[in-house]
């Protein structure tokens, strides 16, 4: 029979809880600021692009991302049953706070 203390495990995640919340409100503002810093550097390249001053091969640009995005879903494959129960009490809380920091944020 398993040994569960619930003070430890209340503790667990209750602080993975505002340590999700600090960091999905964190993600967030950092989320926004990179998509704006994204956008204009994306404006830049179309407004030189479009003076002639430099030529961007877009296709190759957007081939980068998918093969990006498709090594880190390999990755993800490997043996995530064992990771998801080895860190079920603070992943639990940290997942909750992390996504009402990010809604909050």
């Amino acid at each position: 029979m398993l040994d569960l203390d619930p003070t430890a495990l209340g503790l667990e995640i209750g602080g993975g809880a505002v340590i999700g919340g600090v960091i999905g409100f964190a993600a967030k503002k950092i989320a926004k600021l990179l998509a704006i810093i994204v956008g204009v550097q994306l404006m830049a390249f179309r407004y030189l692009e479009s003076q002639g001053i430099i030529i961007v091969d877009w296709n190759r640009l957007s081939a980068g991302l998918l093969k990006t995005q498709a090594r880190a879903g390999d990755a993800a494959n490997s043996h995530w049953v064992q990771s998801l129960l080895s860190t079920l009490s603070i992943g639990a809380g940290f997942t909750g706070g992390f996504l009402i920091g990010f809604r909050r944020g």
